[in-house]
C-alpha cells in the first residue's frame, strides 16, 4: 500500500491591512475619554472605540459633545483605542445638556412626585427651543393623577403650543405612541428635572438597558440624580435616544430681545400683527401686538426680568485680568516670561549652513 504523504501546513498569509482612520459618532463621554460608534465596523465585528481627544481641538476651542460626528486617527484595532482628530460641522446643538446634531428635543415633566412647576417647565422649553429643532413634551407618572386632573394639564399645555403625550412607565400607558414618534431616524434627546422618570421611561422603551432609577426626596420633593452623563442608545435602525442627567434650573438666553421668539404663543400672535417698535419686549406697552391675555404672560415676565438682570450684571462685570478668550471659554494667559521661544522663529533665525 502506497504511503500517503501529508502536505505541510501552509504558512498563514499576511494580516489584512486595517485603516488607521475611521469616521464615527460620539455616543458617550466618560471622564477624559469618549466612546465612538464606528460608521463601518472593522473586521471581526468591532464597532466601538475608546478614544482620547487631540490637544489641538481644545486649543482651537472645539468641544466634543455626544452626538458629534468625528474622524478618529491613530487607531489601535487590537486594543480598540484611538484619538479624535476632527469634528464634522454640526447641524444643531442643545447647549444644556450638551448634545450635538439632535433632531428632536423631548422635554419630560412628571405630573406628580415631584409636582410640576410651570416656571421650571417653561425654562426647560426655552432651552429646547434655543436648539432650533422640533420640541415635544411628555408628561410622566400619569397614573398618579385622576383622569380629570391629567386632562386639565393636557389642555393647558396644548394652549402653550406643546400638545403633551401622557405616559405611565409603570402601567405601560402611552408608550407605544411615544415609541412610534421616537423611531424616526435621528437623535432624540430626553431632558428634564431630576426624578421625573427619564431613566424609567428609557427602561420601558428599551427593556435591555436596565438603567438605574432613583426615588424622589420626601421633604423637598426633588429627584435624586441617577444619570451621571449623556449617552446615546439605539431605539430603531438609524434612531438614537439620549438619556441626560437631570438638573433643576435651566439657563436663559443672554439677549433679552431673543426671549420672545422662544414662546410659540408670541410667535403666533406676531404672525397676525406687528408691534409698534422693532425692539419691543412685549410688556403690555401701547402698540404691542402681544398683549397680556395669555396664560404664560406672567411666566414670560419673570423670565424677561431675569434676562434683563443678568444682561445688566454682565455689562457691569469688570474685565478679568490675566484671562483670554479661547472659543467659548476663558483661560489664564501664560506669563510672557514663562513662554518658550517659537521653534519656527528659532529655525528662521538660524544661519544657513555653508
Amino acid at each position: 500500500m502506497a504511503a500517503e504523504f501529508l502536505a505541510p501546513p501552509s504558512a498563514p498569509g499576511p494580516a489584512p491591512d486595517l485603516p488607521s482612520q475611521a469616521m464615527g459618532l460620539v455616543v458617550a463621554l466618560e471622564a477624559n475619554f469618549c466612546r465612538v460608534q464606528l460608521e463601518q465596523p472593522a473586521p471581526g465585528g468591532l464597532d466601538q472605540l475608546l478614544c482620547v481627544r487631540r490637544t489641538r481641538l481644545a486649543k482651537t476651542g472645539q468641544q466634543i459633545c455626544v452626538g458629534d460626528r468625528v474622524r478618529v486617527e491613530g487607531i489601535d484595532w487590537a486594543a480598540a483605542r484611538g484619538a479624535v482628530a476632527e469634528l464634522v460641522p454640526r447641524s444643531s446643538l442643545l447647549e444644556r445638556p450638551a448634545v450635538a446634531n439632535c433632531s428632536r428635543v423631548v422635554v419630560v415633566m412628571a405630573l406628580a412626585q415631584p409636582e410640576p412647576d410651570p416656571l421650571q417647565l417653561t425654562r426647560f422649553l426655552l432651552t429646547a427651543e434655543r436648539s432650533g429643532v422640533a420640541v415635544e413634551l411628555v408628561l410622566t407618572k400619569a397614573d398618579l393623577l385622576s383622569i380629570d386632573q391629567a386632562e386639565q394639564w393636557r389642555v393647558r399645555l396644548s394652549g402653550w403650543g406643546y400638545p403633551p403625550l401622557l405616559v405611565s412607565s409603570l402601567l405601560g400607558e402611552g408608550l407605544e405612541p411615544l415609541r412610534q414618534r421616537l423611531q424616526t431616524p435621528g437623535i432624540a434627546v430626553l431632558c428634564g428635572p431630576s426624578g421625573v422618570g427619564k431613566s424609567s421611561l428609557l427602561n420601558a422603551l428599551i427593556p435591555d438597558l436596565a438603567l438605574r432609577v432613583g426615588s424622589v426626596s420626601g421633604r423637598l420633593q426633588r429627584g435624586r440624580h441617577t444619570t451621571r452623563h449623556v449617552e446615546l442608545f439605539p431605539l430603531a435602525p438609524g434612531a438614537l435616544l439620549a438619556d441626560t442627567p437631570g438638573f433643576n434650573r435651566p439657563d436663559l438666553p443672554d439677549d433679552p430681545v431673543a426671549l420672545a421668539g422662544l414662546f410659540p404663543e408670541i410667535r403666533q400672535r406676531l404672525e397676525r400683527g406687528v408691534c409698534r417698535f422693532k425692539n419691543c419686549l412685549h410688556r403690555g406697552d401701547p402698540g404691542c401686538a402681544i398683549g397680556v391675555d395669555w396664560d404664560r404672560y406672567s411666566l414670560y415676565r419673570q423670565c424677561l426680568d431675569a434676562c434683563l438682570e443678568q444682561a445688566a450684571a454682565a455689562r457691569e462685570r469688570p474685565a478679568e485680568p490675566g484671562l483670554k478668550q479661547r472659543g467659548s471659554r476663558r483661560e489664564p494667559r501664560l506669563d510672557q516670561r514663562l513662554r518658550q521661544p517659537s521653534r519656527k522663529r528659532l529655525r528662521q533665525g538660524d544661519p544657513e549652513p555653508e
